[in-house]
């Protein structure tokens, strides 16, 4: 679990060289630099509101806006956070305005997270797109053909030998790590010939998350 954990937090604290970063780790990098250089944390929703201003120039700096029109006959469904749309045979794009995120820090952190656990469904950032009036990211995201419906006990077994342990409804916490895990209903496990596929998962990080 030691490993585990030091992997994670050179992926969620480390500064990769910029010619080796991905696009996600990139926006992650200058997030975390622009909430270190803020003042304390005054009250969130103004900080979000910085940080949502401060990624508009920054992707307009460095081209990460997503150019390409989103086509409402590719759309294939919705949820709290999030539309998801075909984008070819074998993958998605799905637009996400972070609103279960207090700050988009930490929704490029769960990006991160849910790329080092389930590299199958794994997240690929392909840019921000501003979608009536609101900041969106724009992430693509393997096309998982489902043939059996998802085994809520099936997911929990699987979770808890992995030590996220069950907490309440469909969320679950990793005490060794320091991981919150919520939000795995039906529709954001999928499972294709027996095999679980975590399409859409939401990952906090704690303050033990940091200890080493």
């Amino acid at each position: 679990m030691k490993n585990i954990k030091d992997e994670l937090q050179r992926i969620i604290l480390g500064h990769e060289p910029a010619g080796e970063a991905s696009q996600l780790k990139k926006i992650q990098c200058f997030l975390r630099s622009n909430a270190e250089t803020s003042l304390a944390i005054k009250k969130q929703q103004r900080f979000k509101s910085e940080e949502t201003a401060a990624l508009l120039t920054f992707a307009g700096q460095g081209d990460i806006i997503y150019a390409p029109a989103i086509r409402e006959s590719d759309f294939i469904s919705e949820g709290a956070e999030q539309k998801v749309y075909r984008y070819d045979g074998s993958h998605v794009i799905k637009t996400n305005s972070g609103v279960f995120y207090e700050c988009w820090l930490d929704y490029f952190n769960s990006l991160l997270i849910h790329n080092y656990f389930f590299p199958t469904t794994a997240y690929t950032f392909l840019g921000f797109k501003i979608i009536d009036g609101n900041l969106n990211a724009v992430v693509m995201q393997e096309f998982i053909v489902i043939s059996e419906p998802t085994d809520l006990t099936a997911v929990k077994v699987f979770l808890e030998y992995n030590n996220f342990r069950n907490n309440r409804n469909n969320d679950y916490f990793n005490s060794e790590l320091g991981l919150i895990l919520e939000d795995l209903h039906g529709e954001n496990v999928l499972s294709a010939d027996g095999v679980l596929f975590f399409i859409d998962t939401v990952f906090y990080l704690t303050t033990s998350f940091y200890t080493v």
